[in-house]
């Protein structure tokens, strides 16, 4: 099990890294063919833009860690571990459960974007923003197992 858990996460970081590789190719064809060809590019911009918008959320889903994420938690540093705990299932059970609300309007609306795409390439945007579905998942799922750590008897490790 631990194996397998490795190869997802080495098999997460290659897609990030091969978006961002994309990424960065496409910037740089752009600057060279605008400034050096004095011939711009139309599609190099919307690949700049699609691979940006799946590595925020391809990361954020899978290679992120709960501490790697910005957290303004003073109040939450300050106070016992037994109230931290608290507060920890507080906002774990109500992050999970805003992103559960959130999944069938966040699925249909993305279903519906299919009826367009995009301007140069002409990619479907449902395609195009799958994966932020994903992305949502992945905060249910961790929401879910991080509110079972918190409620079984070895929850200080977890805080």
């Amino acid at each position: 099990m631990f194996r397998l858990k490795a190869y997802a996460g080495k098999g997460a970081e290659l897609v990030a890294a091969v978006l961002f590789a994309s990424m960065f190719g496409a910037f740089l064809l752009q600057v060279f063919m605008r400034y050096v060809v004095n011939s711009p590019l139309t599609w190099s911009l919307e690949v700049c833009l699609i691979t940006y918008v799946w590595i925020v959320f391809w990361s954020c889903a899978f290679l992120l860690k709960e501490r790697d994420h910005v957290a303004f938690n003073m109040i939450y540093n300050g106070v016992a571990p037994p109230v931290r705990r608290i507060l920890a299932i507080v906002g774990t059970f109500l992050i999970g459960a805003a992103f559960v609300a959130a999944f069938g309007p966040s699925f249909d609306f993305i279903s519906f974007m299919a009826i367009d795409s995009t301007w140069v390439l002409e990619l479907r945007f449902d395609l195009v923003f799958s994966v932020f579905l994903l992305f949502m998942l992945a905060v249910i799922v961790r929401s879910a197992i991080g509110l079972w750590r918190l409620l079984a008897g070895d929850w200080r490790s977890h805080l």
